[in-house]
């Protein structure tokens, strides 16, 4: 089978996807998180990769996150992977890989999407009926993005400009990222989105493609489905 395109395009957003092997469970315990997100931490600083959202699941995880670099994403990964799987191995006593292949990523239209994939990261653990409230969840960027958490979890996060222009103060911003909750993401988002990170293409209107097939001199969405029809194709 071949493999999913990548456009990496550094300064622009990604939605990033990873899978334990055969759906398993990735983490066992809260030590567990805790190890991935030092691990995840170091890379990032490291190799340049800015992260605005997360949610980590017990057999997978989310990312919406900036690279600096061409390679900041797969660097990041590379890294992660082999300390983490290392150390879960030897605290489960176990062997072998632990993730489904290669990460999943889309090249995200910041202006069109980013908010609502921040959005869509956030809830997932409410689609899947583990909380009733993305606020009820510890291991994911909501308590920082809509307030109410400073810890250790969260602080290391970088608001991207989407999230920033929401308000003038960090409380203006909170408070009106809270209210994006109030309404459900809509079923066509949604349905962009999984279907973008699952096959790799681009998520965004019209002229965000062609900016993307200019820069990375291939298609960026797939032949079959045509290109994206949206209300708003003036956002680059």
């Amino acid at each position: 089978m071949a493999r999913l395109p990548r456009y990496i395009i550094p300064g622009q957003p990604q939605h990033i996807i990873q899978r334990g092997n055969n759906r398993q469970d990735i983490f066992a315990s809260d030590e567990d998180y805790q190890f991935f997100r030092d691990a995840l931490v170091d890379a990032c600083v490291k190799h340049d990769l800015a992260v605005h959202a997360y949610v980590w699941m017990t057999n997978h995880i989310h990312l919406l996150a900036t690279p600096g670099a061409a390679d900041s994403i797969s660097k990041v990964f590379q890294s992660v992977g082999r300390r983490y799987v290392q150390y879960f191995n030897f605290n489960n006593k176990r062997s072998g890989t632990l993730w489904e292949g290669r990460y999943r990523a889309t090249v995200v239209d910041s202006e069109r999407y980013l908010l609502t994939v921040m959005r869509y990261i956030e809830l997932n653990p409410v689609r899947v009926g583990v909380v009733a409230h993305p606020r009820d969840y510890p291991w994911s960027s909501y308590a920082h993005n809509a307030g109410g958490d400073t810890g250790k979890n969260v602080d290391w996060l970088v608001p991207q400009r989407e999230y920033v222009r929401l308000g003038g103060t960090v409380q203006d911003r909170q408070e009106a990222y809270r209210q994006l909750f109030k309404a459900a993401v809509p079923k066509d988002d949604l349905r962009a989105i999984r279907d973008s990170t699952h096959k790799g293409w681009a998520l965004g209107g019209e002229r965000f493609i062609k900016k993307v097939e200019a820069l990375s001199q291939r298609r960026a969405v797939s032949k079959g489905v045509g290109r994206p029809k949206m209300k708003d194709d003036n956002c680059v």
